[in-house]
């Protein structure tokens, strides 16, 4: 059976499609969930948001056990979690973090990622047309891994 794709996205990202359309784009989270199914052929996707730091950790765990690859996007706790980042560090798959927006364009205090020097790739700057791209580069990652475990 094969492992799922956990898509995991932080605060504030229920909001989508009215939080600053200017920065963020206009799709809701429903559309955003919508474009990685689609790209996901099929494979399991487990998709979830919170805005809580603790309950994105209890998934990053339940991921350990269950997941074949992780899509994050930790939103602000990007910049202030370490405890995400030690629970992303347990993750034995690949990791894309994701954001909407280019956060090195940003402020200064959108340039320090706590995710990015664990994640196995970084997606930003795509607005939510990322999210697909991401499934699908994952699936590729999977695969390569599933690959190798045969040899």
């Amino acid at each position: 059976m094969t492992k799922s794709i956990y898509i995991l996205n932080g605060p504030n990202l229920n909001r989508l499609g009215t939080r600053e359309p200017e920065i963020y784009g206009r799709a809701t989270l429903v559309d955003v969930e919508k474009l990685c199914r689609d790209a996901a052929s099929g494979h399991a996707i487990v998709f979830r948001q919170s805005n809580r730091e603790y309950e994105i950790i209890d998934w990053i765990h339940e991921a350990i056990d269950e997941g074949s690859g992780i899509i994050i996007n930790p939103a602000a706790f990007t910049f202030t979690s370490m405890a995400i980042m030690d629970a992303l560090k347990m993750f034995p798959g690949p990791i894309i973090e994701l954001h909407i927006s280019n956060i090195h364009k940003r402020e200064p205090i959108y340039h320090k990622s706590y995710v990015s020097p664990i994640a196995t790739a970084v997606i930003a700057g795509l607005g939510t047309d990322g999210y697909p791209i991401a499934v699908k580069a994952m699936l590729g990652m999977i695969d390569k891994t599933a690959a190798s475990a045969k040899r």
